[in-house]
């Protein structure tokens, strides 16, 4: 397991704030079934068993992870499915620093944060990320 890079750090009165990573290293959040396999509901684990990996997506994530970034499985599959997920994603050689259970279902996401948030929506092949334009919402300041 790559060492984790987190920054610890303070506000200027000296109290502890949320961590940070260093300048280009991110936390990839990687959605699982229809993203790096088969689209396989929750109500369906015997197929999970035996879902097939997509073109590119072990090297694309185990790339991430050799790079130094922080990789994260973060699905809609439920606790209960935590054993059937881990040793598939172990038995295919994925690397990753833990997985998040519990995303809500339904897809559309919108997530508000205080961090920087990039999102890259999965269209079917893998390949090398480079700079997209997309619309982005904003919170509009009123003076």
């Amino acid at each position: 397991m790559s060492s984790d890079p987190l920054l610890f750090l303070t506000d200027s009165s000296g109290k502890k704030i949320s961590p940070s990573l260093p300048e280009g290293k991110k936390n990839f959040l990687i959605d699982i079934d229809g993203t790096v396999c088969e689209d396989i509901p929750n109500e369906e684990p015997d197929r999970m068993v035996t879902a097939e990996i997509f073109p590119g997506a072990l090297d694309f994530v185990n790339g991430l992870y050799e790079g130094g970034h922080r990789v994260w499985f973060f699905t809609s599959r439920t606790d209960d499915l935590k054993e059937i997920t881990e040793n598939w994603l172990n038995a295919h050689g994925f690397r990753y620093h833990g997985i998040i259970f519990g995303k809500p279902r339904g897809g559309n996401y919108h997530w508000i944060d205080n961090h920087k948030v990039t999102a890259t929506q999965y269209e079917g092949y893998f390949s090398e990320l480079r700079p997209g334009h997309r619309d982005t919402e904003v919170f509009e300041k009123n003076d």
